[in-house]
């Protein structure tokens, strides 16, 4: 888990560079990845502590986030603050933990 969360900080927090058009590119594409990148991140994470509360998992989360987002805006390497990251980011986090909690249920 620690090697993805540095991961995935380095990638939420590197330089902006300029998107090129490719054949599988389409408006709105930075969104799924931001939900898609959360939930392996949610999943790792109740995976890795099954006993955290609800409520402690999704504050760390989302506290998680929100400062993404506000570092990028904040240093100034072309990535800008926008909060429906924050909202891709929440629901990922919350398929993530539903997607554990369902195999557990049905797997063990």
């Amino acid at each position: 888990m620690p090697i993805y969360w540095a991961f995935l900080t380095y990638m939420l927090l590197r330089p902006g560079e300029e998107n090129h058009e490719y054949w599988f590119m389409f408006t709105g594409i930075d969104k799924v990845l931001h939900v898609s990148i959360f939930a392996i991140l949610g999943f790792i994470f109740i995976a890795a502590f099954p006993k955290i509360r609800f409520s402690y998992f999704f504050q760390i989360i989302l506290i998680y986030a929100f400062l993404t987002e506000i570092l990028q805006d904040a240093m100034g390497l072309g990535r800008s603050m926008e909060t429906m990251d924050v909202v891709a980011d929440t629901i990922g986090c919350l398929i993530g933990y539903s997607i554990y909690k369902l195999m557990i249920k049905r797997f063990f």
